[in-house]
């Protein structure tokens, strides 16, 4: 490219962000300080939006929950005690909680509203590591699936997990370490899940977790042992061999209380139902016949 190219093409782009120079920046985009500190949020806008602007600050923490921090340039009630707008369009906070940590959004909004632009600020407040939540199952079947998980909620930033077996420190990536090529596992080490697909009886171990970050020194929960075991075969079939002979049990047990008269017979039927029909009396020859055709005479 010639320089007389170069030239025009350096015109072009100043033209072009002369016609669009709404801007909204931030001087720094990534912010730490420790808990219980003062700290400053920037955010500055371009003279195209003029002096008469509408400034709103959105937060979104950790869970993905979003918040008004500022609405139409005034603190929201929540942050109304510790948090105060400066030089038009910055946010100072009062001792900041572990609760801050997140993403922070500033919008500009020109008085006549035709125009929006907006800024990212990422806070994080330093939290050291406390001891995790760990969950080892005691006893796991060979060949079955086994799930330990570790977790540590308040720890920012986002710690990442460590696991050790009998006090040996479980790598990330088995297959690429000596001595750990055979093994199944897998471990992620950001959820904190170490999983065994199926189980072996060379996996029975104390095991425990490990919780990191920058913010302090690690902290590990209890040691707790799980055992693999073989299928309980026999004593399966004890149990149904014993199911079985409870049931035979109880069918001779009525069999023979049957025996002995000890359950009550079946009634008859209403002593087979009473006759409506009577037999007409013996002996009566033709008084008797006549009796019995009378009763049909009107």
């Amino acid at each position: 490219m010639t320089v007389r190219g170069v030239l025009w093409l350096l015109l072009f782009s100043g033209a072009a962000i002369g016609v669009s120079g709404y801007s909204v920046t931030t001087s720094k985009a990534n912010v730490r300080a420790e808990e219980n500190t003062d700290v400053d949020l920037t955010c500055s806008f371009s003279g195209d939006f003029g002096s008469n602007i509408l400034l709103r600050w959105k937060f979104k923490d950790r869970k993905g929950s979003q918040v008004f921090v500022v609405h139409d340039g005034k603190p929201t009630a929540p942050y109304a005690d510790r948090l105060n707008v400066y030089g038009g369009s910055n946010l100072r906070f009062s001792k900041v909680t572990r609760k801050d940590t997140g993403v922070y959004t500033c919008e500009i909004t020109s008085a006549d509203k035709t125009q929006v632009g907006e800024t990212e600020v990422t806070l994080t407040v330093l939290v050291p590591p406390s001891v995790p939540f760990c969950k080892v199952p005691s006893s796991v079947t060979t060949g079955s699936t086994a799930i330990l998980s570790c977790f540590d909620e308040s720890a920012s930033p986002r710690p990442t997990y460590k696991w050790y077996k009998n006090n040996v420190l479980l790598p990330d990536n088995p297959s690429n370490v000596a001595g750990f090529k055979n093994a199944t596992y897998k471990l992620n080490s950001t959820s904190g899940e170490l999983k065994f697909p199926a189980a072996a009886k060379t996996d029975t171990a104390d095991y425990y977790c490990e919780s990191l970050n920058d913010a302090g020194p690690a902290q590990k929960c209890r040691a707790m042992k799980m055992e693999v075991r073989d299928l309980n075969t026999g004593g399966i079939v004890a149990g149904v061999i014993v199911a079985l002979l409870l049931v035979a049990l109880l069918i001779f047990a009525v069999w023979f209380a049957k025996k002995k008269g000890y359950l009550p017979a079946k009634k008859e039927s209403s002593s087979k139902m009473n006759q409506s029909y009577q037999a007409a009396p013996s002996g009566g020859g033709d008084d008797a016949d006549f009796t019995q055709k009378s009763s049909f005479v009107v």
